[in-house]
């Protein structure tokens, strides 16, 4: 296996995100809370048959990790635009994000989309969503950590124009893809996010312990106002403040140093925008050549309050929490990786 992958691994520090795993080409990889690297003397897990090592040392995991290329010091240095907006699909606020999905599969613009579904106890899963009719089922910000970009390594093989959703390090792994081992992605659509935690955390930690509550009885969860919240059936919200639960996030969150998805061509959050909006930053071509796309099912809002100052507040405390985290976990690797630039 590729040094500079296992180093990522040993040190604690591996996102998740699944670039690796979805582009080894005998897949040597496979995530769970982390990259794990396959026992090579089990032949059930070949896929190119029996061989000294399952790895073959092609580097391509190296080429995608987020973590090896580094991080942005000024993440909003490629917004082209900045802006509101709502749909009038169900979502985690304005519903942005899936009605940007639904109308590029409507209009047959993209070909598929991974998303990720939950059922009353909040256990997700990923699902290869082709139709329009699909996309209402993954509606609304999970805040558990699944491996998205990981999930497309059998898409890679059946289709041509793929839209990727995911967490910064997930939009991170997905411009690597895309730049450096495969061209299928169409568009990047990242969104906003401080932290994320480990399913069995959520579900036996944070809701029932911190917040005292019966997790088939939440509805919603959000990160607002400095608290974290969740709505239950009986309309209620109940919060506590964000340092409280931050200390549950998963270890590489720690780490990241990404808040706004800076490799997206889209990203799109709730901070900086009123309730029941999203704020919009269209980063690249592509994504101001997708929203315009979908922008006709969408209310628009120019300067939207409180707008990019919060954004900016948040990514900056998000950058100083972190950073020095980040550094000293380089400064472990065997490697010179990418750093902050």
């Amino acid at each position: 296996m590729h040094p500079k992958i296992l180093d990522v691994i040993e040190n604690d520090v591996c996102t998740a995100c699944g670039a690796c795993a979805a582009v080894c080409p005998v897949g040597a990889i496979t995530i769970d809370k982390k990259a794990q690297i396959r026992d090579p003397n089990n032949l059930e897990l070949y896929e190119k048959g029996a061989a000294p090592s399952v790895c073959e040392d092609c580097y391509a995991c190296g080429n995608v990790c987020p973590v090896i290329h580094g991080y942005v010091e000024d993440e909003l240095y490629n917004v082209k635009q900045f802006f509101g907006a709502r749909s009038s699909i169900p979502g985690q606020d304005g519903g942005v994000t899936s009605a940007i999905l639904k109308s590029l599969l409507d209009k047959g613009e993209i070909d598929c989309v991974v998303g990720i579904t939950r059922n009353e106890n909040w256990e997700t899963e990923l699902v290869l969503m082709t139709e329009p009719s699909q996309v209402d089922q993954t509606a609304g910000t999970k805040y558990t950590y699944d491996s998205v970009i990981s999930a497309l390594r059998e898409p890679f093989k059946d289709y041509d124009r793929i839209a990727v959703v995911g967490v910064p390090c997930q939009a991170h792994g997905a411009r690597l893809i895309f730049e450096n081992i495969n061209d299928k992605i169409a568009v990047i659509i990242g969104l906003f996010c401080m932290e994320s935690f480990h399913h069995e955390t959520m579900l036996n930690d944070i809701i029932p312990k911190v917040l005292g509550l019966d997790i088939e009885q939440v509805v919603k969860m959000d990160f607002a106002k400095g608290k974290f919240w969740a709505y239950t059936k009986d309309g209620e919200g109940h919060s506590v403040k964000i340092p409280t639960v931050a200390e549950y996030a998963r270890n590489p969150c720690h780490n990241c140093c990404d808040y706004t998805a800076v490799h997206a061509d889209i990203s799109i959050g709730s901070v900086g925008a009123p309730d029941g909006w999203n704020s919009v930053l269209i980063r690249t071509d592509i994504g101001e050549k997708y929203f315009k796309k979908a922008s006709k099912d969408l209310e628009i809002m120019e300067n939207p309050e409180p707008g990019m100052d919060l954004i900016k507040k948040l990514l900056n405390m998000k950058h100083e929490k972190n950073e020095p985290h980040y550094l000293e976990a380089c400064e472990k690797f065997s490697f010179e990786a990418g750093g902050i630039k």
